[in-house]
């Protein structure tokens, strides 16, 4: 396994090597520090060689595209967020919905039965009103 460890550009590069039989998945005690701690260790920008300002400018536009990468995935995750919010919005909308024209049926449906009963109460009224008066004319004539 072949350990780095990130160093500043004015101090010395050391390299070292181990040839023990340790898995590759164990980071080392010196591992290499994270650039951008929230990005996979695939994605950390490797360090530069301290000798070539290409290998530097590199380094640097590698730091940037991985800065980029981090607030893009952040914006992502709150833009995932504010769906999941919207979502749960609409469905509540959606149920309102559902509930007011419930209602509404349910309102016409007791007007219907209202107009009904309304009539239903007039013709008794009617009735009563037409068994009085016969009533008051059989006792009228006895």
């Amino acid at each position: 396994m072949i350990s780095t460890a990130r160093v500043p550009a004015d101090k010395p590069v050391r390299i070292a090597f181990s040839l023990d039989n340790a898995s590759d998945d164990t980071p080392p005690e010196d591992a290499i520090p994270l650039v951008v701690p929230e990005l996979d260790q695939q994605l950390q920008p490797l360090p530069p060689c301290h000798d070539s300002m290409e290998s530097m400018q590199v380094f640097k536009q590698h730091c940037q595209i991985a800065e980029e990468y981090r607030e893009v995935k952040k914006e992502i995750a709150l833009l995932e967020e504010r769906k999941k919010e919207l979502i749960a919005k609409l469905d509540q909308a959606e149920k309102e919905k559902l509930d007011a024209a419930q209602l509404a049926r349910e309102f016409e449906a007791l007007t219907e039965e209202n107009r009904t009963l309304k009539l239903a109460q007039s013709q008794c009224i009617e009735q009563l009103e037409k068994l009085r008066i016969q009533y008051q004319k059989r006792q009228g004539s006895s």
